[in-house]
């Protein structure tokens, strides 16, 4: 079994090795926020955007960040290294640290800092060709879903509906228009027409989301960000999850119907081949 090294405010060890303190800030209110970073053939996936959400979401709850870009940078580089796999999901959390247990913030306590990172395998090919099923539910999350923050539970509880089903993801409305799934963004397709709800304090800013637009762009293909009605969704042409990890995945049955054709569409088709074209070229740059 091959050895997971992990970085816990300034030293690297084995991951069985990791302890935090039980009164950690992180353990007892979810008092912190986290990132997600792809990373193929040793090369991280859009870093700088990656940590410019994670300091957007630390300014959001007031914790000072504690690294430097370049030094973030040099970490995760680190990390990477010292695992043993060709492509990984670095994930790193920053908590507000140790405190007597308070709701109000403690005064002078140094962040907790958490790096680790496990292997990452892109999704199967048959649900790329085949598509993935996903189910609905009404959006029930606090109203700050811009905050990439460890107090996930509304997250994990909508994620175990759709796990319970034996489908990818939940699909959540709120006040009768989409808003994102619970670990993906949403986009759908009426015609031609590439439509995905806007950045908003509903919705976390995906950094696959972003790539999508850009490469729709490029394409010229039409793409709106608008309010989304649960109709529209429901008869869609087209619904895609985006996520680093799920990368763009096309959703052919909702709630047990099939959408559109009940096959991946024209329009995925070309944004995943696009999709794939610049992590090749991600890579090949390093």
């Amino acid at each position: 079994m091959q050895t997971q090294t992990i970085y816990l405010n300034g030293s690297f060890m084995p991951l069985e090795e990791a302890r935090i303190p039980v009164l950690d800030r992180g353990f007892i209110f979810g008092d912190g926020v986290y990132e997600v970073i792809p990373v193929y053939s040793g090369h991280p996936f859009r870093m700088e955007q990656h940590l410019r959400r994670l300091q957007n979401s630390l300014d959001a709850i007031r914790i000072a960040n504690p690294m430097t870009l370049a030094r973030w940078s040099n970490l995760a580089r680190r990390v990477i290294s010292l695992n043993p796999w060709k492509d990984q999901s670095i994930y790193l959390q920053v908590t507000r640290g140790v405190a007597r247990r308070d709701h109000a913030f403690p005064q002078k306590t140094a962040p907790t800092v958490f790096m680790m990172s496990n292997p990452l395998t892109p999704p199967a090919r048959n649900l790329i060709t085949a598509g993935v099923a996903c189910i609905t539910a009404t959006d029930n999350r606090w109203l700050r879903c811009d905050i990439k923050s460890t107090s996930l539970l509304g997250n994990v509880l909508m994620r175990q509906r759709s796990a319970e089903r034996g489908c990818i993801e939940t699909i959540m409305f709120r006040d009768g228009f989409l808003s994102e799934a619970s670990a993906s963004n949403v986009f759908v397709v009426h015609g031609k027409v590439i439509s995905a709800p806007p950045n908003n304090h509903l919705v976390l800013p995906g950094t696959t989301y972003d790539v999508v637009m850009e490469l729709a762009g490029k394409a010229r293909l039409p793409l709106k960000l608008r309010e989304i009605s649960e109709d529209e969704v429901r008869n869609a042409d087209e619904i895609w999850v985006t996520s680093a990890t799920k990368e763009v995945l096309p959703v052919t049955r909702l709630d047990g119907k099939a959408v559109g054709s009940g096959k991946p569409g024209t329009v995925y088709k070309r944004i995943y081949r696009l999709y794939q074209e610049y992590k090749r070229t991600v890579m090949r740059r390093g």
